[in-house]
């Protein structure tokens, strides 16, 4: 009788578990990834092209997850404040940066106490968009090539000046690797973001600049400005004269821009190749990249995380030398 009424509760209590984990709904189970709405932080204001990607791929990707995809602006510093906030965030899948040169290179490289390290607090899951610089300078600017802008500023040392949407930003470490490459002297005359940037160069208060070719492009359209070269794969099909900085002899400098998704550090392994999936899925779909070649960007590479993270790194090491031989600094 001891060993019926030990033996018969037990069976008892584990069938009424049994019976409770079935009735229980399945969100208090577990359950595969994505169970809920997946927020994409845009580190930077509304309007921007780290924000019109996160924009582009935000309803695509949300079929291809099977969720809700929300973004989520967080601006200052450059990108840094929303960027520190989401490596501290849970590991989880639900919370991701939109990242880009800006947020993942730049301000690491020149910013001080920037609360993250873009290769050691990140999975980097996958390349969203690639964005071309261009060379572009006011017409007045005597040249119509490479080669002859350059001989001008070396006629004109310290004469010229370039622009940059602000301190340590890509605009502005573009143009010194250019310098360094060229050995032209030129002064740095930094803005406070794009828009302020594109209208002094149209009015001539800056001469020049080497940045991503989607703001500029309206202009260079309609004449205002005067594209010498673009740093990209090939030529554009938007402005198909214009030759490759490859193609003149400065591979250096002939890297586009990208814009890409990351998770913090610990992601588990399953949620990030659930997330590659689906936004080369959504990458590959011929809309998208249709979309991005008419804003003047490129389908992103289909590179793995690792390969993108290698990527990243080496990009860090070129730019860092830079930075530390000429003392760059952000705001």
């Amino acid at each position: 009788m001891t060993q019926l009424s030990t033996v018969l509760p037990l069976s008892r209590r584990t069938l009424l578990g049994a019976g409770l984990a079935a009735a229980l709904p399945l969100g208090a189970q577990a359950q595969a990834f994505p169970s809920r709405p997946v927020t994409l932080v845009v580190p930077f204001p509304a309007g921007g092209s780290v924000d019109l990607i996160a924009r582009l791929y935000a309803e695509p990707l949300a079929k291809a997850l099977g969720t809700s995809v929300v973004v989520d602006n967080r601006a200052g510093a450059g990108g840094s404040i929303a960027s520190a906030q989401v490596a501290r965030a849970k590991p989880d899948g639900y919370t991701l940066v939109v990242s880009s040169q800006s947020s993942h290179l730049a301000n690491p490289l020149t910013q001080a106490n920037v609360g993250y390290d873009p290769i050691k607090d990140f999975a980097s899951i996958a390349q969203l968009a690639r964005t071309p610089n261009v060379l572009v300078m006011n017409p007045a600017v005597p040249a119509r090539t490479v080669k002859e802008f350059i001989a001008h500023v070396k006629a004109n040392p310290g004469k010229l000046n370039y622009c940059s949407a602000g301190p340590g930003s890509m605009g502005q470490l573009n143009v010194e690797l250019f310098k360094s490459t060229t050995q032209i002297d030129a002064v740095h005359v930094p803005y406070k973001g794009g828009g302020p940037m594109i209208t002094a160069l149209v009015a001539n208060e800056v001469q020049f600049g080497l940045d991503n070719l989607g703001p500029f492009l309206p202009q260079i359209q309609a004449g205002k400005l005067r594209a010498l070269a673009v740093a990209a794969p090939t030529r554009l099909a938007v402005l198909p004269d214009v030759p490759t900085l490859e193609e003149l002899g400065y591979p250096l400098s002939n890297a586009t821009s990208w814009i890409g998704l990351a998770a913090p550090a610990k992601t588990p392994p399953d949620v990030q190749a659930a997330l590659y999936k689906a936004v080369r899925a959504v990458a590959e779909q011929p809309a998208m990249v249709e979309a991005l070649q008419t804003r003047g960007m490129l389908a992103p590479e289909a590179l793995s995380s690792a390969q993108f993270t290698a990527m990243m790194g080496e990009r860090l090491a070129v730019y860092g030398d830079l930075v530390k031989r000429l003392g760059i600094r952000g705001e």
